[in-house]
């Protein structure tokens, strides 16, 4: 009979915080020489939780010395209305840094809209050019859920190489682009989503597990193998994630909480790459 032990904490909020403090100093030499680092933030109608993500962003931002811009359109708009407007802001040599805040309304075009923010400004990392520069081991900006995701196993010292990792979801944005990071890091990288058949076979089988898939509570303790790292990336109403974190809790080695793992991560990456784009636009004026 096995003693039962529960897994330690990947504490993103802690992280986190180490990051802005940096972020904070970065942006304030960048404002005292005169550049104060801009993110325009773009919301299509008003759904409350994007509009929560939205202001919680701003905030953030303006606790880190870094300003805000930030563009409300209808929800009726067109693709097209939409993509003059991320164009418009991608001319515009005060705005570092673009974020369209995601999902947008169904009939909106979203991989037409992500493609109208300019590569130098995608700090979110949602467009082709940065999904290609992050397969490719290029440099450019990296979505910023993955890049959190990778700096917070690197925080805790979790060795990538020649480990396999499982990642649960496809999404353009996270699923996919945590793929390639982790491969690039040396991982062997399996892909799996909601419709794996026999999906718990493939879990079980994961020294680093990626669950982003958009379902409460879809991943349990029984499909974990015991020891794993396991990384939340869902969130879900009332604050749950993807993985049933009581049942899950008692079989990892590693794990995220929701909230408090990788939600903070996520906001700390953007907050940095929108810096870092500020500093290079600087230098190419």
């Amino acid at each position: 009979m096995t003693e039962s032990h529960n897994a330690a904490l990947l504490d993103g909020t802690a992280v986190a915080a180490r990051i802005v403090e940096k972020v904070t100093a970065d942006a304030a030499a960048l404002t005292a020489g005169g550049v104060t680092p801009c993110l325009a933030t773009v919301l299509v109608g008003a759904d409350p939780a994007s509009v929560t993500y939205v202001r919680m962003k701003q905030n953030r931002s303006a606790k880190a010395g870094i300003g805000s811009w930030h563009v409300e359109l209808p929800a009726n708009i067109t693709t097209a209305t939409l993509v003059a407007a991320l164009t418009e802001l991608s001319q515009d040599p005060d705005v570092h840094g673009i974020l369209l805040q995601h999902p947008v309304p169904a009939h909106i075009d979203e991989r037409a809209a992500f493609e109208a923010i300019a590569p130098e400004k995608d700090v979110d990392g949602v467009t082709m050019h940065s999904f290609a520069a992050m397969a490719f081991g290029e440099p450019g900006f990296v979505s910023a859920t993955p890049g959190g995701i990778l700096r917070l196993l690197d925080e805790y010292g979790v060795e990538l190489a020649g480990k396999h990792a499982v990642v649960v979801g496809r999404s353009p944005i996270l699923g996919k682009p945590v793929g390639m990071m982790l491969l690039a890091r040396d991982a062997t990288v399996t892909y799996c989503h909601s419709r794996t058949a026999d999906l718990a076979s493939y879990t079980r089988q994961a020294d680093i597990l990626v669950a982003a898939v958009g379902r409460p509570a879809f991943i349990t303790g029984e499909a974990i193998k015991p020891g794993a790292v396991v990384i939340d990336a869902g969130y879900n109403p009332g604050n749950i994630g993807d993985v049933d974190f009581a049942s899950a809790v008692t079989k990892a080695g590693l794990i995220t909480p929701v909230p408090g793992g990788v939600g903070p991560m996520t906001i700390a990456v953007l907050l940095e790459q929108t810096v870092a784009a500020a500093t290079r636009q600087q230098g190419r004026r």
